[in-house]
């Protein structure tokens, strides 16, 4: 089956089960509801919505006849992974979750694009190494040679989702763009969940080379693609698309795993070390599998309803033998002593649902390593609770900001061979948040 097919089915099955309680990872600013405080104020945020994106292993297509910067570099995981291995369906592992209703094509919609579902196969394994400072592999899949295709005098790019006015994506984008010289445009297509095939098909025949996905689409987009990367395995979810401009070829990535990896300070070695991630969804898978690469020996999940991690311990078990996995109860922290790097990859602390609060309680976090890291992947606020106290105890801290803009940075040099500049972007972020 190809592996397209089997993500979309997983992410039925999960829409159809009954109690499931499910939290988004890499967290925007939306919704409006209040929160009782801590952790409990997940029970208040379940229609968060979540922009994360970050690969393990990225290849690039050049833009045509747009010379390959040499500064561009590969993120690629150290790990010989298994992309049949998918993560399992329980409660507290989310693959996709929205506030809207849920993404159901008719029988002539899913015939109409059967013929799309090429995907990887199964058992094909990832076997490339983990080389930051390499030059960017061009991707020489189906994807045209500058010969065989005429050059746009405007590249077009563009975001879907639903919702998408907190988005930063067009101003990071467009910074970037214009940090390497090539015109494009950026747009933002709110793309509700029944608008998806519209878009799609939009989208391949109005001249775009590519589009981000984000909330409620990066599951199921996957029923639409050719292919995909083996960055994407590694965390079930599609943040990046790259459209052949001839033959309509779309290709997805994921770049959450990338951007996490990258805003960690280049100082700092992990290897050996212990981290602490707070949640079990997509932000924290990515987060895992980033510290994979970077071969810390153990990882405590901490999750509120540990009998529902089973499922996925045993996967990251099977995935990552070298790491320790364990899971404890989020609301239960008392001693982080232990701990290297806390990560927060929960909603706790996004402006406009849980701003005021902290997924870890002042004394808790107090109890951390003196040298650990705090590091948090929600961009609003620019500094979260979480990240005040860290730094009122002089912890080391990293926030969403980074990994966001820094996703943003690969998802260009997948699209265009090149890498735009991470200042420029960053700044153009922040004077818009």
């Amino acid at each position: 089956m190809a592996i397209n097919k089997e993500l979309y089915e997983r992410y039925k099955a999960m829409k159809a089960a009954k109690g499931a309680n499910v939290v988004t990872g890499n967290y925007a600013n939306s919704g409006s509801n209040s929160a009782s405080g801590g952790f409990k104020a997940l029970s208040s945020t379940s229609s968060a919505q979540g922009s994360t994106s970050y690969s393990s292993s990225v290849q690039t297509a050049p833009l045509p006849q747009t010379p390959q910067d040499s500064t561009s570099q590969s993120w690629n995981s150290t790990q010989n992974l298994n992309t049949s291995s998918q993560l399992p369906q329980t409660s507290s592992v989310e693959s996709y979750s929205s506030s809207s209703a849920s993404y159901q094509p008719n029988e002539e919609v899913k015939s109409n694009y059967s013929s799309q579902f090429v995907g990887m196969n199964e058992n094909i394994q990832s076997t490339t190494t983990y080389t930051p400072e390499q030059p960017a592999t061009p991707y020489t899949g189906n994807i045209q040679t500058t010969s065989e295709i005429s050059r746009p005098s405007v590249y077009k790019y563009a975001l879907i989702g639903c919702p998408l006015g907190h988005s930063l994506s067009e101003y990071i984008h467009l910074a970037g763009f214009e940090s390497l010289g090539i015109k494009a445009t950026y747009e933002l297509i709110e793309t509700p969940p029944e608008k998806l095939v519209d878009t799609i098909k939009y989208l391949k025949t109005s001249g775009y080379s590519g589009f981000n996905v984000t909330i409620p689409h990066k599951l199921p987009v996957t029923m639409f693609l050719d292919e995909i990367d083996s960055s994407a395995n590694t965390v079930n979810a599609i943040n990046t698309v790259m459209i052949d401009p001839q033959t309509k070829f779309l290709k997805g990535y994921n770049t959450d795993v990338a951007g996490f990896d990258r805003a960690i300070p280049k100082d700092i070695d992990l290897c050996g070390k212990v981290a602490g991630i707070l949640g079990t969804g997509g932000a924290a898978r990515a987060a895992i599998a980033a510290l994979a690469m970077r071969r810390v020996r153990a990882m405590k999940l901490y999750t509120r309803n540990v009998s529902n991690t089973i499922e996925l311990l045993n996967y990251l078990r099977k995935t990552y033998p070298q790491i320790e996995f364990n899971s404890f109860q989020i609301d239960r922290i008392r001693d982080l002593s232990d701990i290297d790097i806390l990560v927060n990859a929960t909603p706790i602390g996004m402006a406009g649902v849980s701003g005021g609060y902290s997924p870890v309680e002042e004394n808790e976090l107090r109890t951390l390593l003196p040298d650990a890291l705090v590091y948090d992947v929600i961009y609003n606020p620019k500094k979260t609770l979480l990240i005040k106290l860290a730094q009122k105890y002089h912890y080391r801290t990293v926030t969403g900001m980074d990994m966001l803009v820094y996703q943003a940075v690969e998802a260009q040099k997948i699209w265009t061979g090149r890498t735009p500049d991470f200042k420029d972007m960053k700044i153009a972020a922040l004077e818009n948040i």
